[in-house]
């Protein structure tokens, strides 16, 4: 019997460490990642519960493209930053079955040191980024800047007239292209 429980307090063990995030520092980071840097969102994304899936669900709260946040941690599964100024924490969780990205592939897309320059956008498009939205007219790097990536699984090539989002779990909205313009959103 002692041998049994030996067994299955071991089988238990290697389970809760299959599940455990291995945490990344600056020998494993590419040197444009620091843990305590300051970055900014390269996209405007929406988060609820103080967390943002990389699925990147059109739910919940704000927070605006070129956001002010500090690095705190970072596993090969999630991504926590504190939003400036605020002081809030956002959890970033990546799925890389619906990005094709591993966490720090994630933190590029989402965070750089540098702001977007958001003057290359036209008016409208300037607007809708801020806003999160997407309208008739926008450029393909005006909706990524407002909305984000959508899901690798919906949407494998970015060159294609049609990128496929999700608005929650159960719900998703298309984004049709034409000449690299938005032409219109099926809801």
């Amino acid at each position: 019997m002692s041998h049994f429980f030996r067994l299955l307090v071991v089988v238990i063990a290697l389970f809760a460490a299959a599940g455990c995030s291995k945490r990344l520092d600056s020998a494993t980071l590419p040197a444009t990642i620091t843990l305590g840097g300051v970055y900014y969102t390269q996209v405007s994304l929406h988060y609820e519960k103080g967390q943002f899936p990389t699925t990147n669900y059109r739910r919940g709260l704000l927070l605006p493209i070129n956001s002010q946040v500090i690095l705190k941690d970072i596993t090969d599964k999630t991504i926590v930053v504190d939003v400036l100024p605020a002081h809030f924490e956002l959890v970033v969780k990546n799925v890389p079955k619906h990005t094709g990205d591993n966490t720090t592939q994630a933190f590029e897309k989402l965070f750089a040191k540098n702001k977007v320059e958001l003057s290359r956008f036209s008016g409208l498009e300037r607007e809708k980024i801020n806003a999160g939205q997407v309208a008739k007219g926008m450029q393909k790097k005006a909706v990524i800047a407002a909305i984000g990536y959508p899901p690798k699984t919906e949407t494998a090539n970015l060159q294609t007239n049609q990128w496929t989002y999700w608005s929650s779990r159960f719900n998703r909205f298309i984004v049709y292209f034409e000449n690299d313009r938005v032409i219109r959103v099926q809801d």
